[in-house]
């Protein structure tokens, strides 16, 4: 009797045994091979200090990814995330006999660098297929991915004044990830985000694209509220060389793209805007005579064009463009587009160059 049932008994403990040893085993040996996939990112180098895994609800956890760009000498990483939580969808693999994961990004950081003309120094993303990296992190097919308490900086280090801002509060979900295609035959993956820009402007933002395309045909829109001008001040020193001194804004962006063909538009809406202040600029020693003689006919302008019943004044800026370009992903190019259309946005009006402060 008790020969019967010793057998089962030593096969359910050696089976036990075996799955300690697995779950002690496992996360270092995943942890070595995620580190090994990212230590070969093209331009980028990636690493991961820990994994954790939950078979029991078929899921694992990556702590402290840090993605940093190989050369140049960039003081910020590209992308560093605390926490990254992936676990398989149940309710596919129910419903949809489809063996799909949701990933769950806790409080990651994603870090633009605009170093002008020294190529090393910036840090757009360009050099790295990042569709290929995200498979190495993440082998499994992705049908949502959902960022909780993200942070997206611009920075330029090399500007004068230097320029650090960015959006806090980033909570957003990517939907419909996988290659299903719907009943009108569409295969349109979505994504809907919001954010606080410069830490106070409620930021919002929504966009439709086909997931495997390339990034080709998506639209894309996008509006900050309330953005308070000052707060803005370096960037406006730096890339239209001028101060604002009071007032508020919005700024809305509606952007398509139809076989890799970009159109759109960026318009900036400005209210109660100040930008020569006499205490402010002439009195202020770091500033030269021309520097302030230039900052007054920029007030003056907006004087002109500005909507007086309302006290306020708009521009409008096409983007236009193709999202292939040379050695660059079209993402990236689509970026690019942006960031020249935004700056562009602000200087409209204005088109002879700042005369230079002796």
């Amino acid at each position: 009797m008790k020969r019967r049932y010793s057998w089962p008994i030593w096969t359910v403990a050696g089976l036990v045994v075996v799955l300690v040893a697995l779950d002690i085993a496992l996360p270092y040996l995943v942890r070595n091979y995620l580190n090994e996939k990212l230590a070969d990112m093209g331009d980028y180098r990636g690493q991961v200090t820990d994994v954790d895994l939950a078979l029991w609800r078929g899921a694992y956890r990556i702590n402290g990814l840090q993605i940093v760009k190989v050369d140049g000498k960039v003081p910020v990483p590209f992308v560093k995330a605390p926490v990254i939580d992936l676990s398989v969808s149940w309710h596919s693999l129910w419903y949809d006999h489809a063996v799909v994961a949701e990933v769950q990004f806790v409080k990651p950081e994603l870090n633009f660098v605009d170093g002008g003309a020294n190529k090393q120094a910036s840090q757009t993303g360009r050099g790295t297929d990042w569709r290929a990296q995200l498979g190495k992190l993440l082998p499994i097919t992705l049908n949502e991915v959902r960022i909780d308490d993200g942070k997206i900086a611009f920075h330029n280090f090399s500007s004068k004044p230097p320029v650090n801002m960015g959006a806090t509060q980033v909570n957003a979900s990517f939907y419909n990830l996988t290659n299903v295609v719907d009943v009108e035959g569409k295969r349109d993956a979505r994504f809907d985000g919001k954010a606080l820009l410069l830490g106070h402007a409620p930021l919002e933002a929504s966009a439709t694209f086909d997931p495997l395309s390339n990034f080709e045909d998506f639209e894309f829109r996008l509006r900050a509220r309330d953005i308070q001008l000052k707060r803005m001040n370096d960037f406006a020193s730096a890339y239209g060389k001028f101060d604002f001194n009071a007032g508020t804004g919005d700024v809305v962006i509606e952007a398509q793209a139809e076989k890799a063909q970009l159109t759109g538009y960026i318009k900036p809406l400005l209210r109660d805007v100040e930008v020569f202040d006499w205490q402010q600029d002439v009195e202020n020693q770091d500033k030269g005579i021309f520097r302030s003689i230039w900052e007054a006919v920029v007030g003056a302008s907006e004087t002109v064009l500005k909507n007086q019943s309302k006290n306020q004044f708009a521009t409008r800026v096409e983007l236009s463009g193709s999202v292939h370009q040379q050695d660059i992903s079209a993402f990236q190019a689509f970026l690019q587009i942006l960031r020249n259309g935004f700056v562009q946005a602000f200087n409209a009006r204005y088109e002879q160059p700042k005369p230079s402060a002796e």
